[in-house]
């Protein structure tokens, strides 16, 4: 295991080393072979698509197609040109605005929970810590790899730059934990993923789709009191990108129940509608329905429990 993670690590090494431009040549080639040789997904991203923006032409969903394809493989070359990249570019490519907020959040000795979603290169996000004041811990929740190799060499890339990886199963406890060491924290969570099913408790109208949603996200910032922004992250052009942390609220605990969590998705898709081809369409994100949910499941007490058969 250890030989096979050096031989992919070394080759990855390599790899990050050529210049950007010359990843986007890649990307060019890749793109070609994904989307007119493969297919990668392309029914899953056709209905995405389709059931997303009904009110759009076929030209418009072919166009936006194509561009979530272009723009996945340019996200594939740069998740590995982020293995060298040096500071100076990747602050100069990914500029964050709003940190003074976050800088006076910290300052007071509180701490940021931070929504985002599979928009942009959520990858890059990791270099946070480049921007914020050096009292504040930056982390990412993530979930682990099945793929061990892989994922000690994500984790690798992901804390590059001074964040750390959280694993979902270890939130709260590690955030307790940050806390009782007096140490502020600014973690990210991408909480636009398909739940388990005894994970459903809420559902919202998100691109037209009745949605099951995570909110884990929600019930620890208000457990633990977090201060809770969204990440408005835009491409300015290949390769330079903007992500402005908006405030949604500085009290969470006194947000009414999952308001916290439907106001995360009403912002995350006025940015996906604003440049629709720059979200994780190849997630087969609506495959659980509630009619099914309702089948199979019934809540009691807050909990999801598996229906018996008659």
């Amino acid at each position: 295991m250890k030989a096979l993670y050096f031989i992919l690590y070394g080759a990855w090494y390599v790899l990050s080393l050529l210049p950007l431009w010359v990843h986007y040549l890649f990307s060019d080639v890749l793109y070609l072979l994904i989307y007119y040789l493969l297919r990668y997904r392309r029914r899953v991203v056709r209905s995405n698509l389709a059931t997303s923006f009904s009110e759009k032409s076929i030209e418009e969903l072919k166009r936006i197609e194509r561009g979530f394809y272009h723009f996945f493989c340019d996200y594939l070359v740069e998740s590995v040109k982020l293995l060298t990249i040096s500071r100076e570019e990747l602050k100069r490519r990914l500029v964050f605005k709003g940190t003074e907020t976050i800088n006076e959040v910290v300052e007071s000795g509180q701490s940021c929970a931070v929504y985002l979603g599979h928009y942009c290169n959520w990858e890059w996000i990791t270099s946070l810590p480049l921007w914020v004041t050096p009292k504040a811990q930056c982390g990412q929740i993530y979930h682990p790899l099945e793929n061990k190799v892989f994922d000690r060499l994500f984790l690798r890339l992901r804390q590059r730059m001074g964040a750390v990886c959280i694993p979902m199963q270890d939130t709260l406890r590690k955030i307790l934990e940050f806390r009782r060491q007096g140490q502020p924290v600014v973690i990210g969570y991408i909480s636009d993923q398909k739940p388990h099913w005894v994970n459903i408790h809420h559902w919202v109208d998100f691109l037209h789709h009745d949605t099951p949603v995570l909110t884990g996200t929600e019930r620890i910032a208000r457990k633990v009191g977090h201060v809770v922004f969204y990440m408005d992250v835009r491409r300015i052009r290949r390769g330079y990108y903007e992500a402005e942390f908006k405030l949604i609220t500085r009290t969470p605990d006194k947000e009414a129940e999952y308001a916290l969590t439907d106001r995360y998705y009403e912002l995350l898709e006025a940015s996906i509608r604003r440049a629709p081809e720059f979200w994780l369409w190849s997630h087969n994100r609506w495959s659980r329905t509630r009619e099914e949910f309702n089948e199979r499941f019934e809540v009691i007490d807050g909990k999801v429990i598996t229906k018996e058969k008659s």
